[in-house]
């Protein structure tokens, strides 16, 4: 029977994310915590670190939550059944069907961006996402078998992402290809439609990088709640039109010459970078020893205010 803790933990990681991003991420959590006890066990600081350049961390903080309450309420078995497993943090609809289905064999239909693409393509359903959601999931609802529910799910996905892909599908080697509406009529490469995004707003803000005569670096720790939330970080100001912030301390800070250029899901966020060097005690965040600092335990939009500023410090 596949491992709940390695499907739970791979579909957490997918969510919204390529395999290819993915892979080397699922190899790093399970050599460091081969089951959902070591997970649970540690220190959040790490497990932070490690998901560092993924994105979307709050998938980082529901994981540490989710392998506790496992951990500690049900002895470190992951529950079978959907409703049980969407009680546990981070688990959604998605996910708690994908972990049914892969991991117990149960029959829940599993619906994501690949699945939605292939029923929308068989049926030849117009009807543009978000909107087609409910219609696409009573379709593959209608296709799930009581049996081998688990390897179907897997079938279908991956038929989505080698075969039905979202340009060019291999409509000549599709196993489906025969009672394909989409297919039939010519329109399977445009599906499914999706309305029209709204433009992405742009927000700005400064990062204020400091080293002090050892060489160490003044991080903080994010607030765990919102972006890069319980992420290492580099003080700075808020994020929007006009933002505001006191520098961390006061001395000679200089500009790095450089911008930072990030975009988030929904917006764009340009970052003016702030260098200084001075031992003073620091209002926000703590420094960091130089040999302690690895720039891989930052996210990626401060990864990139790193790369910026540490030609300052040459």
């Amino acid at each position: 029977m596949p491992d709940p803790y390695r499907i739970w933990l791979s579909e957490v990681m997918l969510q919204q994310t390529t395999v290819a991003a993915v892979k080397d991420y699922f190899l790093k959590f399970t050599t460091l915590w081969p089951t959902v006890q070591d997970l649970a066990a540690a220190e959040d600081a790490d497990v932070m670190a490690a998901w560092a350049g993924l994105g979307y961390y709050a998938r980082a903080r529901n994981l540490l939550k989710c392998a506790r309450v496992v951990a500690a309420e049900y002895m470190g078995v992951f529950p079978s059944d959907r409703d049980s497993l969407q009680t546990l943090p981070g688990i959604g609809p998605y996910t708690s069907a994908a972990i049914s289905a892969i991991a117990f064999d149960l029959p829940e239909t599993v619906l994501d961006g690949n699945v939605e693409r292939v029923m929308a393509r068989i049926h030849a359903i117009e009807t543009p996402l978000p909107t087609a959601k409910p219609e696409l999931m009573a379709l593959a609802q209608a296709l799930t078998p009581l049996k081998r529910a688990g390897d179907y799910a897997q079938a279908v996905m991956d038929l989505g992402a080698t075969i039905c892909t979202p340009k060019n599908p291999v409509c000549g080697i599709c196993p489906w290809r025969d009672g394909c509406e989409g297919h039939a009529t010519g329109i399977a490469p445009e599906l499914p439609r999706k309305l029209a995004k709204k433009a992405k707003p742009t927000r700005r803000g400064i990062a204020y990088v400091l080293r002090n005569s050892n060489g160490d670096w003044l991080l903080e720790t994010r607030p765990e709640k919102g972006l890069l939330g319980g992420m290492l970080g580099w003080p700075g100001s808020d994020w929007s039109e006009a933002p505001v912030a006191a520098p961390p301390v006061s001395t000679g800070w200089e500009a790095a010459g450089m911008e930072v250029r990030h975009t988030f899901t929904h917006f764009h966020l340009i970052l003016e970078v702030m260098t200084a060097r001075a031992d003073i005690d620091p209002d926000i965040g703590k420094f960091v020893p130089h040999h302690a600092f690895r720039p891989s335990d930052l996210p990626t939009v401060m990864r990139k205010v790193f790369d910026v500023a540490k030609h300052r410090f040459e």
